[in-house]
């Protein structure tokens, strides 16, 4: 592990579970990014919190790189396997009735099964796929 920094992931870790508790117990909403992005974009049933909810997402990565001037992260490059892999988790996401933060965040928070073995699932085939995009980059 080159990058490790595990201050500044257990403050990401715990603002996202504060953010999906503040989100629970103000509206009784789990914080599952693909249902909430899916609603905003297809229901007018709650569309305005969905909105705002989704348009924080995308600018508080903005935000923080403005106030902080060591912030930055890495952004793929749009190729192929990039829409390949967003396509197959949006499928998935709708197979699986659920993201990893709804099934890894919110519903293991839960003690949810269902969302235990959903994590298992996708993380086993995450693992799986970028061994074989990491070990077949080679050869290609």
């Amino acid at each position: 592990m080159e990058n490790f920094t595990p201050i500044s992931s257990l403050l990401g870790g715990a603002m996202i579970g504060a953010g999906a508790l503040v989100l629970m117990a103000f509206l009784g909403r789990i914080a599952g990014i693909s249902g909430i992005t899916s609603s905003a974009i297809f229901s007018a049933d709650g569309r305005a919190w969905r909105l705002a909810f989704v348009v924080g997402l995308l600018v508080g990565p903005l935000v923080v790189g403005l106030l902080w001037a060591d912030f930055s992260y890495a952004t793929p490059s749009l190729g192929w396997e990039v829409v390949v892999a967003g396509l197959l988790v949006g499928i998935g996401t709708g197979i699986g009735s659920g993201c990893t933060s709804g099934h890894g965040i919110c519903g293991i928070g839960r003690l949810s099964m269902r969302s235990i073995v959903a994590t298992l699932v996708f993380m086993a085939a995450g693992f799986l796929i970028a061994t074989l995009f990491t070990q077949g980059a080679a050869t290609w």
